[in-house]
């Protein structure tokens, strides 16, 4: 699967991604190594510091031998210590680099989603958009108002209602009068017919008429005895 990845430069493209890693590895590989040394080396400066010491005074050779052998270890030090602290900035150039590399590469997806996610949106469509919307509820709004204001057939008459109602109204006074026994005069006398308004009329003077023949045969009858 490798090789059919390396025809069509997968391979390569893998590799590549892989190569700060790689050379890190191999750098820190050889700081390893060169802060081993620097150990060694301190070690045998040490050493033949102490051998100088031990022929300062017997043997004067083997004393110059040892400052010497410890001069070309301090020089060897030096170098080893230079190399340290090169690739010790060398490791962090890389990783800086390799987190900028790869913070770039973020950005960049993140960019390529956003222009996935947006597509062809632009402001204009979105104003377009919110118009058509603003036109809908506008229009929703008019007809709830045109189907709550129009009723359904032909608008009643208010007068008629009017009249109805004040019949209701008598009906239901004259049950009541009907169930209690008074009649209101005035009511009576507008609801019969002349003739009968008439003959009303005439019965009070006839009741009037009796009443006096009767005081008067009281009367007398008292003169009599």
């Amino acid at each position: 699967m490798s090789g059919v990845w390396g025809w069509f430069g997968g391979g390569a493209a893998q590799k590549k991604k892989d190569s700060p890693k790689n050379a890190i590895l191999g750098l820190r590989a050889q700081l390893d190594m060169l802060q081993k040394r620097e150990k060694h080396l301190m070690t045998q400066m040490e050493e033949q510091d102490a051998i100088a010491r031990k022929n300062v005074n017997t043997n004067k050779t083997a004393a110059k031998a040892a400052l010497r052998r410890k001069k070309g270890h301090e020089h060897s030090l030096e170098q080893t210590i230079s190399q340290i602290g090169t690739l010790e900035q060398q490791i962090n150039a890389i990783e800086s680099a390799n987190i900028n590399r790869e913070t770039l590469a973020a950005m960049q997806r993140a960019g390529e989603a956003m222009q996935q996610i947006h597509g062809k949106l632009t402001p204009e469509k979105v104003d377009e958009t919110m118009d058509k919307l603003r036109e809908q509820n506008v229009l929703s709004e008019e007809i709830v108002a045109a189907i709550t204001s129009n009723q359904i057939g032909e608008p009643l008459d208010e007068s008629e209602l009017d009249r109805e109602l004040e019949d209701m109204q008598q009906e239901e006074l004259e049950e009541k009068m009907l169930k209690t026994g008074t009649v209101p005069v005035s009511d009576a006398v507008n609801r019969l017919p002349t003739v009968a308004n008439q003959e009303i009329r005439g019965k009070p003077q006839a009741i009037a008429e009796d009443d006096e023949e009767v005081e008067l045969r009281k009367l007398q009858a008292e003169m009599a005895m």
